[in-house]
């Protein structure tokens, strides 16, 4: 690009996707005249998943204004809790989230997940298909027009990576209602329904039993069950904390 220069300021953060606006949050750049601001501000590193707003000398403008020499552009990120108006929040998780997959259902929150690379293009058309928000830490990925929507997941650690979910979507939390292996529905079920899938010690010992209805996995409280219910405590009290 070597038409009109613009001057870009960036909220802190989204300086994690600009390496040379780190040091002051700004950027200077040259456009070609004829691109839109949103692509401009992808091509300096950040995906407009992460794009709440665009300012031109402190008026909002849409991602298709084309950016004339001189102007001051702020990009701001969205706010939290982000609303994705058109269809009922659901997600769906490429091949790199699987824990938070787990951890998403869990508490309830319908989550699809692709556990095998199925590629850019399919992840973004089921996106697309089956309005879902993609969450991946994939950039090029949250880059594909298709998509219905999506969202840069910035941490590496499970933990960290649920609660900014939370955050940034609210989505409505169900604990322990949906099959954390394939997403499907939980039901109440009876020993004898779920006995092929016990071992001796498991049907001794309890009696109480769900079981998914799409896949037919049984659940119980076992030795796992802490853990589980600590990781559905914290996000239920961080949820009350916040209203």
């Amino acid at each position: 690009m070597n038409g009109p220069e613009i001057h870009v300021e960036f909220a802190p953060e989204l300086l994690v996707f600009v390496a040379q606006a780190r040091a002051t949050g700004t950027v200077r750049t040259a456009t070609d005249g004829v691109a839109g601001l949103g692509h401009v501000v992808e091509s300096l590193g950040v995906p407009l998943t992460e794009v709440g707003s665009l300012l031109v000398d402190g008026r909002e403008v849409p991602v298709g204004h084309v950016p004339a020499a001189g102007e001051s552009v702020t990009v701001r990120p969205h706010p939290h809790p982000q609303r994705v108006p058109g269809a009922p929040l659901r997600f769906l998780l490429d091949v790199h989230l699987g824990t938070l997959a787990r951890r998403l259902r869990l508490l309830g929150v319908d989550t699809a997940y692709e556990s095998t690379d199925i590629g850019d293009p399919a992840l973004a058309a089921r996106s697309a298909a089956e309005k879902r928000v993609m969450l991946s830490r994939d950039r090029g990925l949250l880059r594909r027009r298709e998509l219905w929507a999506g969202a840069f997941v910035y941490s590496t650690r499970p933990e960290e990576q649920l609660t900014y979910v939370l955050d940034r979507f609210a989505p409505e939390l169900r604990p322990w209602t949906r099959c954390t292996a394939c997403n499907g529905l939980l039901r109440a079920a009876g020993k004898e329904d779920v006995a092929d899938q016990l071992q001796e010690g498991t049907h001794r010992t309890y009696d109480v039993f769900a079981q998914c209805a799409d896949c037919g996995r049984a659940y119980w409280k076992g030795a796992h069950h802490e853990q589980l219910e600590a990781i559905v405590e914290r996000a239920v009290a961080a949820r009350s904390g916040r209203r």
